[in-house]
């Protein structure tokens, strides 16, 4: 019998693939040390971003049923 594809939990928690088939992402520097970090940086680290199409076919196989 085939064995199932076992899917990058790290990656999962990272990424969501949108049924247009592009990755999104969070935004990195969000976490922690905010309080130097400008209104306008901040705000703009609230919107998700994507992934780039060079990157993608890599995230992709790490998630094999997504």
């Amino acid at each position: 019998m085939p064995q199932k594809l076992k899917t990058c939990r790290g990656a999962a928690k990272r990424f969501t693939v949108l049924k247009s088939g592009k990755i999104k992402r969070k935004k990195a520097y969000h976490s922690h040390l905010l309080s130097h970090k400008t209104v306008k940086q901040k705000r703009n680290q609230r919107q998700g971003g994507f992934i780039d199409p060079s990157d993608a076919k890599q995230i992709k196989r790490l998630l094999p049923y997504a």
